[in-house]
């Protein structure tokens, strides 16, 4: 089968690597480059570098609203699109170029989680389940009918980096089953009246409220990995928290404050329990132990964390 493919970060690589082994990818359609590194240097993003070490035709368009792109992409002789994490809402007339219709891989099980990122809002909602879904795609944001589903346990561990490695071969796999059975597959029309949102992510989302449960900050830290980062403001600057643990104890003291466990670890008391930082990093340095962090910054019992307030997303 002929496939024109649409993707640009690193999730949607396996997925291109399964198109490449079974069928023959015509092109590939991928976000522009973008400033990165210390000198904001333009950068290709992961699909464009496989892409380019496959020798595959590239398209990198700003924006595919655009009246030239449906005949560009007619041209290219597609059977159907396959699009996985492209960045963009495709127009009808996009979506329609390819006969046999545009199929989409998302990383949640729809109607759940509609949006940019299903992952971390699954981890920060503190879900257990998630899968991954391919559907037929229309105009709407991951409306279309749903073609095949397949679901996945999460680690109470697990961070959005961890999960989406994991899901992003899982979708690969499942996109060749639905591809396979593309001729007898009967979609089914999604239950819109159960869908959820999963906005794209912004800075102020990994802002860590101390007046929150330490379960749901914990959450906040897994779904938050690798972007934007959960963080707090202390005494000595900004600090980013990469993994946590929750404490099922409770504390008299004031959300924010750091106190002494039962074990005698030093923790941060909470809206309801106790926040167990493990892998930490002050601004401008390397991720260190949280015991190393405290001993440097010369922190302890009495100490407070700021406590910053978000927007409900």
């Amino acid at each position: 089968m002929k496939i024109l493919f649409y993707g640009t970060p690193e999730f949607a690589v396996p997925t291109l690597e399964a198109l490449l082994e079974r069928h023959q990818v015509v092109g590939v359609i991928t976000q522009p480059d973008r400033p990165a590194g210390r000198g904001q240097r333009l950068t290709a993003r992961p699909v464009k570098r496989r892409a380019e070490a496959a020798g595959l035709p590239i398209l990198q368009p700003a924006r595919l609203t655009e009246s030239q792109w449906p005949e560009r992409l007619r041209a290219l002789g597609a059977d159907v699109a396959v699009v996985v994490a492209f960045g963009q809402l495709l127009p009808k007339a996009v979506l329609d170029v390819p006969p046999r219709g545009s199929i989409n891989v998302h990383a949640s099980l729809l109607p759940r989680y509609r949006g940019a990122a299903p992952i971390a809002w699954a981890l920060i909602r503190g879900e257990t389940e998630t899968g991954v879904t391919t559907f037929l795609m229309d105009e709407g944001m991951d409306t279309g009918a749903i073609l095949l589903q397949e679901r996945a346990p999460i680690d109470p561990e697990e961070t959005a980096e961890e999960l989406a490695a994991r899901l992003s071969r899982l979708g690969a796999g499942l996109l060749l089953r639905t591809l396979e059975q593309l001729d007898t597959l009967t979609p089914v029309r999604q239950r819109h009246e159960l869908a959820t949102s999963a906005p794209r992510l912004r800075k102020e989302d990994g802002m860590l409220d101390w007046s929150e449960p330490a379960r749901a900050l914990v959450n906040r830290v897994r779904g938050c990995t690798p972007w934007p980062g959960a963080t707090t403001e202390t005494s000595r600057g900004r600090l980013r928290i990469w993994r946590a643990a929750a404490l099922d104890e409770a504390s008299t003291s004031g959300p924010g404050e750091i106190v002494k466990s039962a074990s005698g670890a030093l923790a941060v008391a909470t809206g309801a329990g106790l926040f167990l930082p493990r892998l930490v990093q002050p601004e401008s340095r390397r991720i260190i132990a949280w015991h190393d962090f405290l001993l440097g910054a010369r922190i302890g019992p009495g100490d407070r964390f700021g406590a910053p307030r978000r927007a409900t997303a």
